[in-house]
Protein backbone atom coordinates (compact mmCIF):
# COMPACT_ATOMS: atom_id res chain seq x y z
CA UNK A 1 0.00 0.00 0.00
CA UNK A 2 1.39 3.40 -0.99
CA UNK A 3 2.33 5.83 1.75
CA UNK A 4 0.07 8.88 1.99
CA UNK A 5 1.61 12.16 0.94
CA UNK A 6 1.73 14.87 3.62
CA UNK A 7 0.66 18.50 3.38
CA UNK A 8 0.89 21.19 6.06
CA UNK A 9 -0.67 24.36 4.60
CA UNK A 10 0.18 27.62 6.34
CA UNK A 11 -2.84 29.63 5.19
CA UNK A 12 -6.58 29.06 4.94
CA UNK A 13 -6.40 29.55 1.18
CA UNK A 14 -3.70 26.92 0.77
CA UNK A 15 -5.67 24.45 2.88
CA UNK A 16 -8.83 25.02 0.86
CA UNK A 17 -6.91 24.70 -2.41
CA UNK A 18 -5.42 21.39 -1.25
CA UNK A 19 -8.89 20.00 -0.59
CA UNK A 20 -10.18 21.23 -3.93
CA UNK A 21 -7.25 19.64 -5.77
CA UNK A 22 -7.73 16.34 -3.98
CA UNK A 23 -11.43 16.32 -4.87
CA UNK A 24 -10.73 17.09 -8.52
CA UNK A 25 -8.18 14.28 -8.68
CA UNK A 26 -10.46 11.80 -6.89
CA UNK A 27 -8.11 11.46 -3.93
CA UNK A 28 -9.04 11.12 -0.26
CA UNK A 29 -7.74 13.27 2.59
CA UNK A 30 -7.12 12.39 6.24
CA UNK A 31 -7.25 15.57 8.35
CA UNK A 32 -4.66 15.51 11.13
CA UNK A 33 -3.91 17.87 14.01
CA UNK A 34 -1.22 16.73 16.43
CA UNK A 35 -1.99 13.09 15.61
CA UNK A 36 -3.07 12.21 19.17
CA UNK A 37 -6.38 10.68 18.01
CA UNK A 38 -5.39 9.01 14.75
CA UNK A 39 -6.76 5.67 15.96
CA UNK A 40 -10.21 7.03 16.80
CA UNK A 41 -13.17 5.99 14.71
CA UNK A 42 -13.01 3.53 11.83
CA UNK A 43 -11.66 3.80 8.32
CA UNK A 44 -12.50 2.03 5.09
CA UNK A 45 -9.01 2.51 3.66
CA UNK A 46 -5.86 4.52 4.08
CA UNK A 47 -6.18 8.09 2.77
CA UNK A 48 -4.16 9.31 -0.19
CA UNK A 49 -3.17 12.55 1.56
CA UNK A 50 -2.60 13.55 5.17
CA UNK A 51 -3.44 17.22 5.63
CA UNK A 52 -1.89 18.53 8.85
CA UNK A 53 -3.16 21.68 10.55
CA UNK A 54 -0.10 22.24 12.75
CA UNK A 55 1.07 25.24 10.68
CA UNK A 56 -2.26 26.99 11.38
CA UNK A 57 -1.14 27.81 14.91
CA UNK A 58 -2.09 31.43 15.60
CA UNK A 59 -4.10 32.74 18.54
CA UNK A 60 -5.84 35.26 16.30
CA UNK A 61 -7.66 37.22 19.00
CA UNK A 62 -8.35 37.15 22.72
CA UNK A 63 -10.99 39.63 23.81
CA UNK A 64 -10.76 39.38 27.59
CA UNK A 65 -13.53 41.92 28.08
CA UNK A 66 -16.03 39.89 26.08
CA UNK A 67 -14.69 36.51 27.27
CA UNK A 68 -14.15 35.30 23.71
CA UNK A 69 -11.22 34.22 21.57
CA UNK A 70 -10.41 33.12 18.02
CA UNK A 71 -7.98 30.23 17.58
CA UNK A 72 -6.64 28.63 14.44
CA UNK A 73 -7.11 24.87 14.30
CA UNK A 74 -3.48 23.93 14.94
CA UNK A 75 -3.12 25.87 18.20
CA UNK A 76 -2.23 23.44 21.01
CA UNK A 77 -4.96 23.50 23.64
CA UNK A 78 -2.38 23.74 26.41
CA UNK A 79 -0.87 26.88 24.86
CA UNK A 80 -4.30 28.47 24.51
CA UNK A 81 -5.07 27.75 28.17
CA UNK A 82 -1.83 29.40 29.30
CA UNK A 83 -2.72 32.46 27.24
CA UNK A 84 -6.17 32.70 28.80
CA UNK A 85 -4.92 31.97 32.32
CA UNK A 86 -2.72 35.07 32.18
CA UNK A 87 -5.98 37.05 32.05
CA UNK A 88 -7.69 34.96 34.76
CA UNK A 89 -9.78 33.09 32.20
CA UNK A 90 -10.08 29.59 30.75
CA UNK A 91 -11.55 27.69 27.86
CA UNK A 92 -13.64 25.18 29.82
CA UNK A 93 -12.32 22.14 27.97
CA UNK A 94 -10.12 19.74 29.93
CA UNK A 95 -9.61 16.52 27.97
CA UNK A 96 -6.46 14.55 28.82
CA UNK A 97 -3.46 16.22 27.17
CA UNK A 98 -0.98 13.37 27.47
CA UNK A 99 2.71 13.60 28.27
CA UNK A 100 3.49 15.91 25.35
CA UNK A 101 0.45 18.21 25.87
CA UNK A 102 -0.05 17.92 22.13
CA UNK A 103 -3.79 18.01 21.31
CA UNK A 104 -4.84 20.92 19.12
CA UNK A 105 -8.02 22.90 19.41
CA UNK A 106 -9.12 21.69 15.98
CA UNK A 107 -8.71 18.04 16.93
CA UNK A 108 -10.49 18.52 20.24
CA UNK A 109 -13.47 20.21 18.57
CA UNK A 110 -13.62 17.79 15.64
CA UNK A 111 -13.75 14.74 17.93
CA UNK A 112 -15.96 16.30 20.61
CA UNK A 113 -13.30 15.52 23.21
CA UNK A 114 -13.92 16.81 26.74
CA UNK A 115 -13.09 16.13 30.38
CA UNK A 116 -14.78 16.50 33.77
CA UNK A 117 -15.61 20.19 33.21
CA UNK A 118 -18.20 19.08 30.67
CA UNK A 119 -20.56 18.61 33.64
CA UNK A 120 -20.99 22.36 34.09
CA UNK A 121 -19.83 23.96 30.87
CA UNK A 122 -20.73 21.43 28.20
CA UNK A 123 -18.50 20.02 25.49
CA UNK A 124 -16.81 21.67 22.49
CA UNK A 125 -20.06 22.19 20.60
CA UNK A 126 -21.39 24.22 23.54
CA UNK A 127 -18.32 26.48 23.70
CA UNK A 128 -17.80 27.12 19.98
CA UNK A 129 -19.72 30.22 18.89
CA UNK A 130 -18.37 30.40 15.38
CA UNK A 131 -15.95 28.77 12.97
CA UNK A 132 -14.18 29.12 9.66
CA UNK A 133 -14.15 25.89 7.65
CA UNK A 134 -12.91 24.68 4.28
CA UNK A 135 -15.14 22.37 2.25
CA UNK A 136 -13.99 19.71 -0.17
CA UNK A 137 -14.73 21.89 -3.21
CA UNK A 138 -12.35 24.57 -1.93
CA UNK A 139 -15.00 26.86 -0.49
CA UNK A 140 -14.07 28.73 2.69
CA UNK A 141 -17.14 29.34 4.83
CA UNK A 142 -17.61 31.33 8.02
CA UNK A 143 -20.27 30.34 10.52
CA UNK A 144 -21.48 31.98 13.72
CA UNK A 145 -19.71 35.06 15.04
CA UNK A 146 -17.16 36.42 17.46
CA UNK A 147 -19.60 37.44 20.19
CA UNK A 148 -21.86 35.18 22.21
CA UNK A 149 -25.10 36.99 21.23
CA UNK A 150 -24.45 36.58 17.50
CA UNK A 151 -26.20 33.34 16.53
CA UNK A 152 -26.00 33.57 12.73
CA UNK A 153 -24.84 30.17 11.50
CA UNK A 154 -24.47 29.03 15.10
CA UNK A 155 -25.80 25.53 14.50
CA UNK A 156 -23.44 24.98 11.57
CA UNK A 157 -20.45 25.49 13.85
CA UNK A 158 -21.97 22.94 16.22
CA UNK A 159 -22.44 20.54 13.31
CA UNK A 160 -18.70 20.41 12.66
CA UNK A 161 -18.06 19.76 16.36
CA UNK A 162 -17.84 16.01 16.84
CA UNK A 163 -18.11 15.22 13.12
CA UNK A 164 -14.60 13.71 13.08
CA UNK A 165 -13.57 15.87 10.12
CA UNK A 166 -16.01 14.13 7.79
CA UNK A 167 -17.79 17.33 6.69
CA UNK A 168 -14.71 19.42 5.99
CA UNK A 169 -11.65 21.00 7.54
CA UNK A 170 -11.97 23.25 10.60
CA UNK A 171 -9.63 26.19 9.97
CA UNK A 172 -10.37 28.25 13.08
CA UNK A 173 -12.91 28.49 15.87
CA UNK A 174 -14.39 31.32 17.89
CA UNK A 175 -14.91 30.21 21.48
CA UNK A 176 -16.51 31.56 24.63
CA UNK A 177 -14.37 31.70 27.76
CA UNK A 178 -15.10 31.57 31.49
CA UNK A 179 -13.45 32.96 34.62
CA UNK A 180 -10.65 30.79 35.95
CA UNK A 181 -11.33 29.81 39.58
CA UNK A 182 -8.26 29.74 41.80
CA UNK A 183 -9.93 27.61 44.46
CA UNK A 184 -11.50 24.18 44.11
CA UNK A 185 -12.59 21.69 46.76
CA UNK A 186 -13.73 18.11 46.12
CA UNK A 187 -16.04 15.89 48.14
CA UNK A 188 -15.66 12.18 47.51
CA UNK A 189 -17.14 8.94 48.74
CA UNK A 190 -16.87 5.23 47.99
CA UNK A 191 -19.63 2.93 46.78
CA UNK A 192 -19.54 -0.83 47.41
CA UNK A 193 -21.51 -1.91 44.35
CA UNK A 194 -22.88 -0.61 41.02
CA UNK A 195 -26.39 -0.01 42.39
CA UNK A 196 -25.11 2.18 45.22
CA UNK A 197 -22.85 4.08 42.82
CA UNK A 198 -25.65 4.71 40.36
CA UNK A 199 -28.13 5.81 43.03
CA UNK A 200 -25.65 8.20 44.63
CA UNK A 201 -24.67 9.69 41.29
CA UNK A 202 -28.29 10.38 40.34
CA UNK A 203 -29.07 11.93 43.73
CA UNK A 204 -26.01 14.18 43.65
CA UNK A 205 -26.72 15.27 40.08
CA UNK A 206 -30.11 16.56 41.25
CA UNK A 207 -28.73 18.45 44.26
CA UNK A 208 -28.68 22.28 43.91
CA UNK A 209 -24.95 22.58 44.63
CA UNK A 210 -23.58 23.97 41.34
CA UNK A 211 -20.79 21.43 40.94
CA UNK A 212 -17.91 22.30 38.65
CA UNK A 213 -17.59 18.58 37.93
CA UNK A 214 -19.41 15.45 39.07
CA UNK A 215 -17.62 12.22 38.18
CA UNK A 216 -17.74 8.52 38.94
CA UNK A 217 -15.06 5.85 38.92
CA UNK A 218 -15.03 2.05 39.14
CA UNK A 219 -12.04 -0.23 39.61
CA UNK A 220 -11.42 -3.59 41.22
CA UNK A 221 -14.95 -4.12 42.49
CA UNK A 222 -15.27 -0.71 44.14
CA UNK A 223 -16.73 2.58 42.97
CA UNK A 224 -16.46 6.22 43.88
CA UNK A 225 -18.17 9.56 43.35
CA UNK A 226 -16.26 12.84 43.09
CA UNK A 227 -17.97 16.23 43.35
CA UNK A 228 -15.84 19.29 42.67
CA UNK A 229 -16.86 22.78 43.77
CA UNK A 230 -15.07 25.96 42.71
CA UNK A 231 -15.14 29.65 43.57
CA UNK A 232 -15.65 31.57 46.79
CA UNK A 233 -18.27 29.20 48.21
CA UNK A 234 -16.38 26.06 47.20
CA UNK A 235 -15.58 24.82 50.71
CA UNK A 236 -19.11 25.31 52.04
CA UNK A 237 -20.72 23.58 49.06
CA UNK A 238 -18.23 20.72 49.15
CA UNK A 239 -19.08 20.05 52.80
CA UNK A 240 -22.78 20.10 51.94
CA UNK A 241 -22.05 17.53 49.23
CA UNK A 242 -20.15 15.41 51.75
CA UNK A 243 -23.11 15.45 54.15
CA UNK A 244 -25.37 14.33 51.32
CA UNK A 245 -22.93 11.52 50.49
CA UNK A 246 -23.14 10.37 54.12
CA UNK A 247 -26.93 10.39 53.94
CA UNK A 248 -26.78 8.33 50.75
CA UNK A 249 -24.74 5.66 52.52
CA UNK A 250 -21.42 6.20 50.78
CA UNK A 251 -18.32 5.09 52.67
CA UNK A 252 -15.02 6.85 53.40
CA UNK A 253 -16.53 10.27 52.71
CA UNK A 254 -13.93 13.03 52.67
CA UNK A 255 -13.40 16.63 51.57
CA UNK A 256 -10.09 17.82 50.14
CA UNK A 257 -8.70 20.99 48.63
CA UNK A 258 -5.69 19.02 47.36
CA UNK A 259 -7.72 17.57 44.53
CA UNK A 260 -5.49 18.03 41.48
CA UNK A 261 -4.32 14.42 41.29
CA UNK A 262 -7.86 13.11 41.77
CA UNK A 263 -9.07 14.87 38.65
CA UNK A 264 -5.92 14.12 36.72
CA UNK A 265 -6.61 10.41 37.31
CA UNK A 266 -10.15 10.89 36.03
CA UNK A 267 -8.87 12.48 32.84
CA UNK A 268 -6.16 9.84 32.44
CA UNK A 269 -8.87 7.16 32.56
CA UNK A 270 -10.13 8.49 29.22
CA UNK A 271 -7.13 6.99 27.44
CA UNK A 272 -5.43 3.59 27.32
CA UNK A 273 -1.94 2.73 26.14
CA UNK A 274 -2.33 -1.03 25.69
CA UNK A 275 -5.96 -2.02 26.34
CA UNK A 276 -9.24 -1.26 24.58
CA UNK A 277 -10.90 2.05 25.55
CA UNK A 278 -14.61 2.28 24.79
CA UNK A 279 -16.62 5.49 25.13
CA UNK A 280 -20.17 4.69 26.23
CA UNK A 281 -23.18 7.00 25.94
CA UNK A 282 -26.18 5.92 28.00
CA UNK A 283 -28.94 7.46 30.09
CA UNK A 284 -27.65 8.79 33.42
CA UNK A 285 -30.15 6.53 35.18
CA UNK A 286 -28.49 3.53 33.48
CA UNK A 287 -25.12 4.16 35.12
CA UNK A 288 -25.50 1.14 37.43
CA UNK A 289 -26.08 -1.09 34.38
CA UNK A 290 -23.03 0.34 32.60
CA UNK A 291 -20.91 -0.27 35.71
CA UNK A 292 -22.21 -3.85 36.01
CA UNK A 293 -21.28 -4.51 32.39
CA UNK A 294 -17.82 -3.06 33.07
CA UNK A 295 -17.40 -5.23 36.17
CA UNK A 296 -18.47 -8.37 34.31
CA UNK A 297 -15.70 -7.68 31.78
CA UNK A 298 -13.12 -7.00 34.54
CA UNK A 299 -12.81 -3.44 33.32
CA UNK A 300 -12.35 -0.01 34.85
CA UNK A 301 -14.52 3.05 34.30
CA UNK A 302 -14.44 6.82 34.67
CA UNK A 303 -17.28 9.06 33.61
CA UNK A 304 -19.57 12.04 33.94
CA UNK A 305 -22.22 11.09 36.50
CA UNK A 306 -24.97 13.44 35.30
CA UNK A 307 -24.38 13.09 31.57
CA UNK A 308 -24.30 9.34 30.98
CA UNK A 309 -20.85 9.56 29.37
CA UNK A 310 -18.44 6.83 30.47
CA UNK A 311 -15.00 5.61 29.40
CA UNK A 312 -14.43 1.90 29.92
CA UNK A 313 -11.00 0.28 29.73
CA UNK A 314 -11.11 -3.48 29.12
CA UNK A 315 -9.10 -6.28 27.57
CA UNK A 316 -9.25 -6.16 23.75
CA UNK A 317 -11.06 -9.50 23.51
CA UNK A 318 -13.86 -8.25 25.79
CA UNK A 319 -15.21 -5.45 23.59
CA UNK A 320 -17.94 -7.54 21.97
CA UNK A 321 -18.99 -8.94 25.38
CA UNK A 322 -19.18 -5.42 26.84
CA UNK A 323 -21.39 -4.23 24.02
CA UNK A 324 -23.67 -7.23 24.41
CA UNK A 325 -24.00 -6.62 28.17
CA UNK A 326 -24.68 -2.88 28.06
CA UNK A 327 -28.26 -1.52 28.16
CA UNK A 328 -29.97 -1.59 24.78
CA UNK A 329 -30.09 2.20 24.61
CA UNK A 330 -26.31 2.56 25.05
CA UNK A 331 -24.13 3.63 22.14
CA UNK A 332 -20.38 3.06 21.96
CA UNK A 333 -17.31 4.01 19.99
CA UNK A 334 -13.96 2.27 20.26
CA UNK A 335 -11.29 4.91 20.90
CA UNK A 336 -7.92 3.45 21.88
CA UNK A 337 -7.26 -0.14 20.79
CA UNK A 338 -4.56 -2.44 19.46
CA UNK A 339 -4.38 -2.35 15.66
CA UNK A 340 -5.58 -5.93 15.27
CA UNK A 341 -8.79 -5.26 17.16
CA UNK A 342 -9.53 -2.13 15.16
CA UNK A 343 -9.16 -3.85 11.80
CA UNK A 344 -11.17 -6.85 12.91
CA UNK A 345 -14.38 -5.17 14.00
CA UNK A 346 -16.61 -2.11 13.81
CA UNK A 347 -15.51 0.83 15.96
CA UNK A 348 -19.03 2.22 16.38
CA UNK A 349 -22.18 0.63 17.72
CA UNK A 350 -24.33 -0.23 14.71
CA UNK A 351 -26.87 2.55 14.18
CA UNK A 352 -29.42 2.13 11.43
CA UNK A 353 -32.44 4.40 11.37
CA UNK A 354 -33.62 7.91 10.52
CA UNK A 355 -30.82 9.57 12.50
CA UNK A 356 -28.13 7.80 10.51
CA UNK A 357 -29.90 8.54 7.24
CA UNK A 358 -29.99 12.22 8.18
CA UNK A 359 -26.26 12.19 8.94
CA UNK A 360 -25.56 10.55 5.59
CA UNK A 361 -27.51 13.28 3.82
CA UNK A 362 -25.52 15.93 5.66
CA UNK A 363 -22.30 14.23 4.55
CA UNK A 364 -23.51 14.25 0.93
CA UNK A 365 -24.42 17.92 1.20
CA UNK A 366 -21.05 19.04 2.54
CA UNK A 367 -18.69 16.47 0.98
CA UNK A 368 -20.40 14.75 -1.97
CA UNK A 369 -17.08 13.46 -3.32
CA UNK A 370 -16.25 11.79 0.02
CA UNK A 371 -12.88 13.51 0.10
CA UNK A 372 -12.66 14.26 3.83
CA UNK A 373 -11.99 11.39 6.27
CA UNK A 374 -14.18 8.89 4.38
CA UNK A 375 -15.47 5.95 6.42
CA UNK A 376 -14.25 7.38 9.72
CA UNK A 377 -17.63 8.14 11.28
CA UNK A 378 -20.52 5.92 12.29
CA UNK A 379 -22.25 4.02 9.49
CA UNK A 380 -19.27 4.39 7.17
CA UNK A 381 -19.78 8.15 6.79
Amino acid sequence: MATASTLAPGTFEDAAAALAAATEEGRTVRIVGAGTKLGWGSSEAAADIELHTTALDEVVAHDAGDLTATLQAGVPLELAQRTFAAAGQMLALDPPLGADAGPTIGGVVATGDAGPLRHRYGGPRDLVIGATVALSDGTIAQTGGKVIKNVAGYDLAKLFSGAFGTLGLILSVNVRLHPLHETSVTALGAAPDPAALGAAAVALSRAPLEFEALDVAWKGGRGGVLARCAGREATRRAHRAARLMDELGLADVDVTAEDGQLWERQRAGQRSADQALVRVAALPTELADVVRATAECDGTLVGRAALGASFVEIAPDAVARLRATLPGTARTVLLDAPAGLRTGGESWTAAEGPELELMRRVKVRFDPARTCNPGLFVGGI
